[in-house]
């Protein structure tokens, strides 16, 4: 069925009749924009009008489909030929509808998924749930789009659709795990423990450890290597106090504001504000924090904060001699000397540079252990 064609037939009739578009259109009931549309070959004249159009216009639903005036002898085969064109024509445009349709089902998943994403928090269960519900129902839109095929290979293309769909879903949500430290949304267990909880996640185990505190921190175990009793617990912030963070800020010579700035506001007890002083000529650092010694003391928080801290700063700091740390409460001041002698294995710490496993194993794992920091601290620092 040729529209262009037909539109072109129906201007020829109006303009016979000595009509407008407006005037065609307020004789049918309808805007003068589908009579427009029609003789532009963009559309044709819904059945329902198409009889009375044919009166206003002199001529035979026969010629209307037919894009002309049918001469008698023509007109039988003209008709059957129209019929079949028709019911084509009708056909086509509900299979176009029905896509459309298909095609809003399509993206409507896909739009669950993305507020799924961007809505509930990481550790929701909701989040997972709504992400899958939004993949079926893209899937059973794209199923239905699909023309031409046969329902095997419309299963089939189903299944790959989502599956596909699936594993983007579970990459994308691994990306947001290491790149913002976050629980991961696809997880088929939750464990819940004193101190942690442990997500597990396919092909991967997140834990997630000092849950709900300043000092919460994640590690992705990929390998699967850990498990709770042997994952790497510190009650700092890993990612920011751990060796792999702050070996960035090694140097030679105390005084370099900027280096030791960060190195100190990547410690313990940076979280609740100081400020700090160098003095060059005696080699010695005061840090003065904005907060009471005995706030920060539950579970021995203090002592193990400036135990880590002392530590890390000699080990890191090549030339400092002497640290001072101040609080509205106490002074507790420690020497390179005191570590030395009094810290258990700080040689093996820094033996050849900074050995990573020995910082780990004789200083952060060492944290955790109430009874070594109650013990070394009084030994270490006068206050």
């Amino acid at each position: 069925m040729n529209q262009e064609r037909i539109g072109k037939f129906i201007a020829t009739c109006r303009k016979e009749q000595n009509l407008t578009q407006e005037q065609l259109a307020e004789k049918l009931g309808i805007t003068y924009k589908a009579v427009s549309k029609w003789e532009c070959g963009k559309g044709l004249p819904d059945a329902s009008i198409m009889i009375e159009l044919c009166k206003i216009l002199k001529i035979t639903v026969n010629d209307l489909l037919s894009g002309e005036k049918i001469d008698k002898k023509e007109y039988q085969e003209k008709l059957e030929k129209n019929i079949i064109n028709t019911i084509d024509y009708s056909n086509k445009k509900i299979s176009e509808k029905n896509k459309l349709i298909y095609e809003i089902i399509m993206f409507i998943g896909l739009g669950l998924i993305f507020i799924a994403f961007t809505i509930y928090p990481t550790d929701s269960s909701w989040g997972s749930i709504h992400s899958i519900i939004g993949l079926l129902i893209s899937t059973f839109g794209f199923v239905n789009i699909i023309n031409g095929k046969t329902i095997i290979k419309k299963i089939f293309l189903g299944i790959s659709y989502f599956m596909i769909g699936f594993i983007l879903l579970l990459l994308l949500d691994y990306s947001n795990v290491v790149l913002n430290k976050v629980a991961p949304r696809f997880s088929y267990l939750k464990e819940t423990g004193d101190t942690m909880i442990i997500y597990k996640a396919p092909f991967y185990n997140v834990y997630r450890i000092n849950r709900n505190t300043k000092n919460e921190y994640y590690i992705i175990d990929t390998k699967r290597q850990y498990t709770e009793k042997t994952i790497p617990i510190t009650p700092f912030n890993r990612d920011k106090s751990g060796i792999d963070n702050i070996i960035q800020y090694k140097n030679k010579y105390v005084g370099n504001n900027s280096n030791d700035s960060h190195l100190i506001d990547n410690l313990p007890l940076a979280e609740y504000g100081y400020v700090f002083e160098i003095d060059s000529e005696n080699l010695e650092l005061t840090i003065d924090y904005h907060v009471t010694d005995w706030y920060v003391n539950e579970n021995h928080y203090l002592e193990k904060s400036l135990l880590y801290n002392s530590v890390s700063i000699f080990a890191l700091i090549d030339n400092v001699e002497q640290i001072t740390f101040n609080f509205s409460g106490n002074r507790y001041i420690v020497s390179r000397i005191q570590i030395k002698k009094l810290y258990p294995n700080f040689e093996d710490i820094v033996n050849n540079g900074i050995n990573k496993n020995n910082f780990n194993k004789y200083l952060e794992n060492k944290m955790n252990d109430n009874n070594f920091v109650k013990d070394t601290f009084k030994k270490i620092f006068v206050n």
